[in-house]
């Protein structure tokens, strides 16, 4: 019996969240990086903007300006209202916008993000969704005489009646993390936004408002998002990101963090798309704005950042890199 064929279509929606502050311009670096490397891109770039409600204590809204810039780029600003997270947990912006978009496959990008390459090089199959593995240890954090990884993550699939065994990878040791499907949010993908969505927060819900008491001495803020994930993927028969995904956190696309982070340890083609886009006319007059556009690509204090490191011998942990940039007073976000 033949193999089923994969759904390699390339007019999906792309979605990134936009808002008021920071994630505002990053959403513009976005779109203008879909632009510069992927002009006849078939899908849509829908940018997901959070709306004023009871739960922000302020607009989260993103400014005329930065609505014209990513309007003229060619991107769809879609609104949403929130009513579970908000200001509280403003990481649940991507699991509650997801509702608002169309119900078709998609995929999701933090706004920190560049497009370095070509979408059409890689293999989305929308029915087996995937999510980025470029993550640390972060979570859970054993504590002295607590539960290990393995009790705190079977906890979590028997409480949605899901396949813990399944989830494994039996390559890595018994109690090492990285036996244990974790991912970063950064990306993910699925067939339908709505679907995903709904069983996304009622996932992070129930994990957040009624923990099993495996979780009961583990912090849940900001690594929600992060734990339900995996779930979520599991329970549509998805799992770790195969070959064809490779692109992701590669050649195609640089979820950077920070833009000091990027100038330390993202490849010249990162930093040649991020200068290329900030230094475009039109968007210079509304990036100029954004302190760490303004440091780190108009007054060069990103080639100083990249200057202090070797990217064929960096350091294991991020928190080494960060370290040495605030030394050198070169950390801004």
């Amino acid at each position: 019996m033949p193999a089923p064929r994969r759904n390699t279509r390339q007019d999906f929606t792309l979605m990134a969240i936009g808002q008021a502050g920071r994630l505002q311009y990053e959403a513009i670096l976005l779109a203008g990086s879909l632009r510069l490397t992927n002009p006849d891109f078939a899908g849509q770039l829908v940018i997901c903007e959070p709306q004023p409600g009871p739960l922000w204590t302020t607009d989260p809204r993103m400014s005329a300006a930065a609505r014209a810039a990513l309007e003229g780029l060619g991107a769809t600003v879609v609104p949403f209202e929130s009513q579970v997270f908000g200001q509280a947990y403003p990481y649940g912006n991507k699991i509650e916008a997801l509702a608002a978009l169309p119900d078709a496959p998609f995929l999701f990008l933090d706004s920190d993000t560049l497009i370095t390459g070509d979408l059409a090089t890689l293999d989305l199959d929308f029915a087996r969704p995937a999510a980025s593995m470029r993550r640390e240890g972060t979570w859970p954090r054993l504590e002295l005489y607590g539960p290990g990884y393995g009790a705190i993550w079977k906890s979590l699939y028997d409480r949605f009646g899901l396949d813990f065994a399944a989830s494994l990878d039996l390559s890595q040791p018994d109690e090492y993390w990285q036996r244990y499907l974790y991912f970063n949010a950064g990306w993910f993908f699925h067939d339908s936004p709505r679907r995903f969505g709904a069983r996304f927060l009622s996932y992070a819900k129930s994990i957040r408002n009624d923990r099993p008491p495996e979780l009961v001495l583990q912090e849940l803020d900001p690594w929600l998002d992060q734990v339900a994930l995996p779930l979520v993927i599991q329970s549509f028969g998805g799992g770790r990101p195969g070959p064809g995904l490779a692109g992701l956190d590669g050649d195609v696309t640089c979820h950077y963090r920070t833009l000091p982070l990027l100038y330390a340890r993202e490849s010249d083609r990162a930093v040649e798309v991020l200068e290329a886009v900030a230094k475009d006319q039109p968007l210079r007059r509304v990036l100029r704005d954004y302190a760490p556009v303004k440091s780190m690509v108009y007054q060069n204090q990103g080639r100083r950042a990249r200057a202090l490191f070797d990217r064929a011998n960096l350091p294991h942990r991020e928190q080494v890199i960060r370290n040495t940039l605030k030394r050198e007073g070169l950390w801004l976000r």
